[in-house]
Order: structure tokens, then C-alpha cells, then sequence
């Protein structure tokens, strides 16, 4: 474990927060973290507004006051770090598939399932105005865009981007996650999401 000091994570509840402990795991990294309580409204705090002032976490705040928010953005940061493994692609073709494939499933599924959850969360109404309609037909999306993902894998790599582990799987995982959360899980008998989730769900940073 490589244990990094002069910086702290604020995190909490989310796919976001998750997506970078996952990479972190991944990475074999820790560094000092600090809970934001959404119940407790820590993340409209004036103090934390001075952090990012959407409100939002991840933010990884250093001693000298630098900030870096945007959950992507922090794994770059710890990518550049310690490149090793490799979860951003080992060449200049493997990271243009990553980003390519990380941002599709971003567009695809993240973005179809937080469209439901934007749209029909209490918690969410200050942000927006909701149009629970258009959430339902979000919503019916869903198993689409996962079998739209079933398909795309259909050449028999193992992972989303090709044949190694990347922070486009680490996006799956948080999708996956997410959809149960709000009660939209990946369908049964997708012959190549179906396997893909299971391996990825057997990794230990599933835990993170």
C-alpha cells in the first residue's frame, strides 16, 4: 500500500466518490480521506463551497491549498503519479480507447441513469427543475444502452476497452452500482455484460 500524504479526499455517498476509491484501490493507493455528510448538508457549507463552489464531491484539497474537483480529473492526477498499473491505457492508441469507451459509457448508461435520479430525487430539486415524465422514459432506456454495451463487446474482449482493466471499467462498475441503487440493475442474460459484471464485481476494489 503506498500511503501518500500532503493532500486529503473529500468524499462521501455517490458514483463519484466511489469511482475514485475504486481507482485508488486499483492503484493500491491511500490517502487521507474526509467524510462529506450529505444528510448533514456538509456539501452547502460555506467552508466547502470555498472547495468547489457547485457543491459536489470528490475534491482532492492540498496542503498548499491546490484543488483538483472532477472525479476523472483526480484520477488523472494519481495516474500521472503512479503510472502503474496502468488504468488510462499503455500507449497512445490504448488511451484514446479508454477515454473513448469511458466517455461512451459516461453518455450512454451514467448519464441515462442519472437523468432518473435527477429527475425523481427529492435530494436533487434544488439543482433543477424535475420532470418526473421524462425520468420514466429514462428509465425504460436503461436495459437499451446495456445491451447496446453487449453488443460493442460481442468481439470477445474482457474488458470494456480491450483486453486490460481500465478506469472505463472502473465508470462500468459505478454504473452498475448506481442502477441498483435506483432500482434499474444490468439485465439478466446479456452473453457479454453478463460475465464482464462478474469479473469486475470480483475484484476487491468493488469494496472500495
Amino acid at each position: 500500500m503506498r500511503k501518500l500524504e500532503g493532500m486529503k479526499l473529500h468524499q462521501g455517498d455517490g458514483p463519484n466518490s466511489y469511482r475514485v476509491r475504486i481507482f485508488l484501490a486499483e492503484k493500491d493507493i491511500e490517502v487521507p480521506m474526509v467524510w462529506v455528510d450529505f444528510g448533514k448538508m456538509e456539501h452547502r457549507a460555506p467552508e466547502f463551497l470555498e472547495l468547489n463552489s457547485l457543491g459536489q464531491i470528490p475534491v482532492l484539497e492540498f496542503d498548499d491549498g491546490t484543488v483538483i474537483t472532477e472525479s476523472v480529473a483526480i484520477c488523472r492526477y494519481f495516474e500521472a503519479l503512479h503510472p502503474t498499473p496502468p488504468l488510462f491505457g499503455a500507449n497512445a492508441v490504448e488511451q484514446g480507447k479508454v477515454e473513448m469507451w469511458n466517455r461512451r459509457v459516461e453518455f450512454e448508461i451514467f448519464g441515462t441513469i442519472g437523468n432518473v435520479a435527477l429527475h425523481t430525487q427529492e435530494f436533487f430539486k434544488h439543482r433543477l427543475t424535475q420532470f418526473p415524465a421524462f425520468a420514466e422514459t429514462q428509465r425504460e432506456l436503461v436495459p437499451q444502452k446495456w445491451a447496446w454495451l453487449d453488443r460493442e463487446m460481442a468481439d470477445g474482449r474482457p474488458f470494456i476497452a480491450g483486453d486490460s482493466f481500465s478506469v472505463a471499467d472502473i465508470t462500468g462498475m459505478t454504473v452498475s452500482w448506481l442502477g441498483e441503487v435506483f432500482g434499474m440493475p444490468v439485465p439478466e442474460g446479456l452473453p457479454n455484460v453478463g460475465p464482464w459484471h462478474e469479473r469486475v464485481r470480483a475484484r476487491p476494489s468493488w469494496n472500495a
